[in-house]
């Protein structure tokens, strides 16, 4: 049974192999101490009960370090660059505003008079007729239904064999007409009334006590059509394709029911008229005075504003060039520290038992003689 015990340490060139193993002897009390606080005291003592179970059995054997090489890395540094930004100034021309005085005109109102006409209606009394109705009777005549019997034709169907033409779809183009709009002008009348005078005198009739009244310069309401034209939109015919079928057929026998006429009596009626006589109303017409409206006119002086136009000097607003300085970037390099690894070969000290090739002659463990030898 072999028990291992490793002790390590870090050593930069291998060239230095040799110097420790000069010095093994002297870190063998270090190496116990390690081997304490990798494994623990409980190893330890372990150990100890393995070596006096071995005494025990008869097997003292012996220990013997070994020095062997085992890879590792080491953290260091090394330059590097990294890219910065230099402050810097470069020379700009920025635009400014600079104030000036240009001539413009003002609209002004300069106060005027002017000469109007103002309408002024003028109530008067004209004749006009009203419609009435009056009663009166007119003779009617009113329908009455006598039942009778007609005779019909009653549509049956009775059963038939027809020679049948299975349609099959073919898809075509065909030609077609699409409903469109095209612009158009359309004229159209507008009702307006104008005002028409008439001329000379007029007689007018006579009141109760025989007074007789005439009239002048009278105005009367003339209706005029006046002609407008609107837009419009018209319906017109544009020739497009269409997707379309073709049908084509195919022969076979069906069953079909033919339509036939059977004679049958149905109930009907027979219209009758009968006379009466209904009331009715027949419209008339009634003289009556109705109230109007004359217009006259009447002479007045307004005050208006005139337009008019005076020179003045409004702020505004020229352009100039300004010298500045604006602040930049400029890239540069920078020298920087940056980790890396590097690889390094550790020396590792490890203790190996070795069982004694006489345990009856040979009692010690052989720590001495195997350190001499080392």
């Amino acid at each position: 049974m072999i028990r291992i015990i490793v002790i390590a340490f870090i050593c930069l060139p291998t060239s230095y192999g040799k110097a420790v193993l000069e010095t093994n002897e002297r870190y063998s009390n270090v190496g116990q101490t390690a081997s304490r606080k990798i494994f623990g005291e409980n190893l330890i003592h372990d150990d100890y009960d393995l070596h006096h179970e071995h005494h025990h059995e008869h097997d003292p054997g012996y220990w013997k370090k070994k020095v062997i090489w085992k890879e590792g890395w080491k953290k260091i540094w090394k330059p590097a660059k990294k890219q910065i930004w230099n402050p810097s100034w470069k020379s700009i021309w920025k635009p400014i505003w600079v104030p000036t005085k240009v001539p413009a005109w003002k609209e002004i109102k300069i106060p005027s008079w002017k000469q109007n006409w103002k309408p002024v209606w003028k109530e008067i009394q004209v004749p006009a007729w009203k419609e009435i109705s009056v009663p009166s009777w007119k003779k009617i005549y009113k329908p009455i239904w006598v039942p009778i019997k007609v005779p019909a034709w009653k549509d049956i169907k009775v059963p038939a064999w027809k020679k049948s033409y299975k349609p099959i779809w073919v898809q075509i183009k065909v030609p077609a007409w699409k409903e469109i709009q095209v612009p158009a002008w359309k004229q159209y009348w507008v009702p307006e009334w104008i005002k028409v005078g008439i001329p000379g005198e007029k007689y007018l009739g006579k009141d109760q006590h025989g007074w007789e009244y005439t009239s002048h310069d009278l105005w009367k309401k003339k209706l005029i059509w006046k002609p407008h034209w609107k837009q419009i939109w018209k319906p017109a015919k544009k020739q497009i394709w269409v997707p379309s079928k073709k049908l084509e057929w195919k022969e076979e026998w069906v069953q079909i029911w033919k339509p036939s006429k059977k004679q049958i009596w149905v109930e009907d009626k027979k219209l009758a008229w009968k006379e009466a006589w209904k009331q009715i109303w027949v419209p008339a017409k009634k003289q009556i005075w109705v109230s109007d409206k004359k217009l006259e006119w009447k002479e007045e002086w307004v005050q208006i504003w005139k337009l008019g136009k005076k020179q003045i000097w409004v702020d505004d607003k020229k352009l100039a060039w300004k010298q500045a300085w604006k602040q930049i970037w400029i890239p540069g390099w920078k020298t920087i520290w940056v980790p890396g690894w590097k690889k390094i070969w550790k020396p590792v000290v490890i203790s190996e038992w070795f069982p004694s090739p006489d345990h009856h002659h040979q009692h010690s463990w052989g720590r001495s003689d195997s350190l001499k030898k080392l």
